[in-house]
């Protein structure tokens, strides 16, 4: 319970009309974030890759029927969710989730395959790798669900919508990284995080390395907003929806992550009239423009011809 799911995911679709949809998206995060816990980034299996993998498949087989027989309780509880959403959704909302599902579990798998093997990714490498191990895949795939709205193929499958929804998960995959640094550090967990790749990779201080994440962070927003602002005016009513959640996405996982006890180094519960609001900056700490130096594998949200 101390992920806080219901007001994690009620941030994302602040005008979700129907409580079944927004209880259905809220227990798959509560969902997750216990998968996450146990069985990936600390549990037995966070250093076994090939036991992790035969897991994996048995769990994304659940994802995909409601006929499956996994043993893990996990995958049995995540059948129970994806009966609640086959009850609602129609089936290409659906299937977008399921092959979203997939690609979080493929990029745990690269995770855990990496600290195995003792392994610090350079920083294009792990970039690729925090696109998917984060889970905003299906984090961004629920808005569908949550929201009733059914973005149509030539619409989702624009480059520029798939850019758009990269770069949403590149933001608060960083700004996680971010909130969980604490903890992490008193816990001795910082294996691959944004601030451990800077520093093994370009020999900086553990200050400079947040300075230069923040940086990246900030360039990638500002992409993000540019890039939203010429796709918008032209999209279609279920489209905007979801581009609209993306922005909620980006701020509210900012304030959920401010005040979650997930993230906080010692455990504390923050009381609701505490004061934990985000200060924010008044221009982005880094204003260049242009594709990241040294990460080819998302220069393409530079693209001159998206949109």
């Amino acid at each position: 319970m101390a992920t806080h799911s219901a007001d994690f995911y009620a941030r994302f679709t602040p005008a979700a009309e129907d409580d079944d949809r927004l209880l259905a998206a809220a227990l798959w995060v509560y969902w997750g974030f216990g998968f996450d816990d146990v069985r990936c980034d600390s549990g037995p299996l966070s250093g076994r890759p090939a036991q992790f993998n035969a897991l994996a498949g048995q769990v994304q087989r659940a994802c995909e029927t409601g006929l499956a027989e996994p043993e893990d309780r996990y995958a049995r509880a995540l059948q129970d969710i994806m009966r609640r959403f086959r009850s609602f959704a129609p089936p290409t909302q659906v299937t977008r989730f399921v092959h979203a599902h997939r690609a979080w579990l493929s990029g745990v798998a690269w995770q855990i395959g990496n600290q195995a093997a003792g392994r610090m990714p350079a920083l294009d490498e792990f970039l690729a790798l925090r696109l998917l191990s984060a889970g905003g895949h299906p984090t961004f795939a629920l808005l569908e669900l949550a929201t009733g709205a059914e973005v149509p193929d030539r619409e989702m499958n624009r480059p520029a919508v798939l850019a758009l929804t990269e770069m949403a998960i590149m933001v608060a995959s960083l700004d996680n990284d971010r909130y969980s640094l604490h903890k992490e550090l008193i816990r001795g967990h910082t294996d691959q995080n944004i601030y451990t790749v800077l520093m093994a990779g370009r020999s900086l201080s553990l200050q400079q390395a947040v300075d230069e994440a923040n940086k990246l962070r900030d360039r990638i927003l500002r992409r993000f907003l540019e890039l939203h602002d010429v796709v918008r005016p032209t999209a279609g009513a279920d489209l905007s929806v979801y581009l609209q959640g993306l922005r909620h996405g980006i701020r509210g996982n900012n304030e959920w992550g401010r005040r979650v006890p997930r993230y906080l180094s010692l455990g504390h519960w923050p009381d609701e009239w505490e004061d934990l609001s985000l200060a924010w900056a008044e221009e982005p700490s880094d204003l260049r423009s242009g594709p990241v130096e040294g990460a080819p594998s998302i220069a393409w949200w530079w693209d001159a011809d998206l949109g």
